[in-house]
C-alpha cells in the first residue's frame, strides 16, 4: 500500500498526509476550494479539488490498492450522507482500496445522561449531524461487507490542537452555562486522533469501531476555562440552562443537550494508542507552546 488517499483533507488531513509521506508513500489530498488547496500544498502531495456533491468526485483518484482516509462530512442538511454514499458506489470493481478508515462522531451515541460509555452501546443519535453520520457508516459497512474491502469506524468528539481552540469566542465573551449544570463532553488533542488514524489504518480490526478519546472527560464550561486560563484570557460569563436559548447559538445548545462519557479502552489495547495528550493540562500546554514557537518564526 504505497498510495494515500485522503477525501477532506483538511487540519486532520494534513497532518495524516505528513506522518504517511515521511514513512514514504505517495499521498493525493482532496479537497473543494482553493484556499484548502494552497494549505495542502507541500513536497510530495498532489492536490485534486472536486466537489463531493458531484457524481464524478472520485474519477481520476488512484484508489487502487490504495490507503483510503474519509475525513469529509456529510451535507449540511438532511439525514443522509450522500457526499460518501456517492463516492462509494462510483469506485470501480477494479480499482478498489485496500482499507477505508472513516472519522464519524461520538454524537452517534446521542445523550447518555453521564454515563460512560463504549463501542457496545448501540447508536441512538438524536441531532440532524449525528444522523447523518451515522448514515456514512452504515453506508460504509454495506459497502465494505459487498466490495471485500476492510473498513474501520474512529468515531471521534471535538478535537483541539495548534490553532485549534475556541479563542475567538472567548474574546468575544460568549457565554458558558454554570458549572453545575454543564454536561460531560470528551475531546483529543489532534496528535494523538492523527496516531489513531494511522493505527486504525495498519492494525484496526476490520469492521471496528473505535472511540477516539484522551480518556479524561470533564464538562464543557471546563474546557472553556481552562482554554481561557491557557491563553490568558478572561473566563467566559456563565448563565442558567434557562437563558441558553436566546444567548447561545443552536449548535452549541445541541452540543450541550448531550452528556456522556467516552470510554477509550478498545483504541488503548487493540490499536495501541496511549494518548500522548492524556488530559487537558498537557495538551494545553503543548498547543500554547507550539503557538509561541510559530510566532517566533515569524518575527
Amino acid at each position: 500500500m504505497n498510495e494515500v488517499v485522503i477525501v477532506g483533507c483538511g487540519y486532520v488531513g494534513r497532518r495524516v498526509a505528513r506522518r504517511e509521506r515521511a514513512a514514504g508513500r505517495r499521498v493525493t489530498g482532496l479537497v473543494r476550494g482553493a484556499e484548502s488547496a494552497a494549505a495542502l500544498s507541500a513536497p510530495g502531495v498532489a492536490v485534486v479539488r472536486a466537489d463531493l456533491d458531484r457524481p464524478d468526485a472520485a474519477a481520476g483518484l488512484a484508489l487502487g490498492g490504495a490507503r483510503l482516509y474519509w475525513f469529509a462530512p456529510p451535507p449540511p442538511d438532511g439525514e443522509v450522507d450522500t457526499r460518501l454514499r456517492g463516492f462509494l458506489a462510483a469506485i470501480p470493481a477494479d480499482r478498489l482500496p485496500e482499507r477505508v478508515v472513516l472519522i464519524s462522531t461520538t454524537g452517534v451515541y446521542g445523550d447518555c445522561g453521564g454515563a460512560w460509555v463504549d463501542e457496545s452501546r448501540p447508536p441512538a443519535p438524536q441531532a440532524e449531524r449525528a444522523r447523518r453520520r451515522r448514515d456514512a457508516e452504515r453506508a460504509l459497512a454495506e459497502w465494505s461487507t459487498a466490495a471485500g474491502v476492510p473498513a474501520v469506524v474512529l468515531r471521534v468528539p471535538g478535537f483541539y490542537g495548534p490553532g485549534k481552540l475556541p479563542e475567538a469566542r472567548l474574546r468575544r465573551g460568549e457565554p458558558v452555562l454554570r458549572e453545575a449544570q454543564s454536561p460531560w463532553s470528551n475531546r483529543v488533542h489532534v496528535d494523538d486522533l492523527v496516531r489513531a488514524c494511522l493505527a486504525a489504518m495498519d492494525r484496526g480490526r476490520p469492521g471496528a469501531v473505535y472511540n477516539v478519546s484522551d480518556g479524561h472527560p470533564t464538562t464543557m464550561t471546563d474546557y472553556f476555562n481552562r482554554v481561557a486560563d491557557a491563553l490568558g484570557l478572561p473566563r467566559p460569563p456563565q448563565i442558567d440552562p434557562a437563558e441558553a436559548g436566546g444567548r447561545l447559538s443552536a449548535g452549541m445548545r445541541s452540543y450541550l443537550a448531550e452528556s456522556k462519557r467516552l470510554d477509550n479502552r478498545r483504541m488503548r489495547e487493540e490499536l495501541g494508542v496511549v494518548p500522548d495528550y492524556p488530559d487537558l493540562a498537557t495538551g494545553l500546554a503543548a498547543c500554547v507552546k507550539a503557538g509561541e514557537t510559530k510566532r517566533r518564526k515569524q518575527t
